[in-house]
């Protein structure tokens, strides 16, 4: 119960702020430097990962699925439409990333935090 509370009371900072960070990627990705908005864009790809494809939240949706290609349909559908802008994508972000997905779960890292 304490975890439900506790997370209940970090997302109403949270989502807003959420929110405020998306229309900031907006902003600078038209007029700001890109790596700002590569940064911003990296994260939400992360936190699309974790709560809409049910994945780890270190591992972008591209690696996910990747790892999933043979057992979800979602993931034969990101793998395609990745492929359409750069062949391959799926593959080597899954190649880059599977090493700290290995890494994380080793240590523990991936285990709840409040008890």
């Amino acid at each position: 119960m304490k975890e439900r509370i506790a997370g209940f009371l970090l997302m109403t900072a949270i989502v807003p702020l959420a929110v405020f960070g998306y229309l900031i990627i907006v902003y600078v990705g038209f007029i700001g430097r890109a790596e700002r908005a590569r940064s911003g864009v990296r994260a939400l790809d992360h936190f699309v990962n974790a709560t809409v494809f049910n994945g780890y939240a270190w591992e972008s949706v591209s690696s996910h699925a990747w790892r999933m290609r043979e057992q979800r349909r979602w993931a034969r559908g990101v793998i395609w439409l990745t492929d359409q802008f750069q062949p391959g994508h799926c593959s080597k972000a899954n190649k880059r990333e599977q090493p700290v997905v290995d890494l994380i779960l080793k240590k523990g890292l991936d285990k709840r935090t409040i008890v």
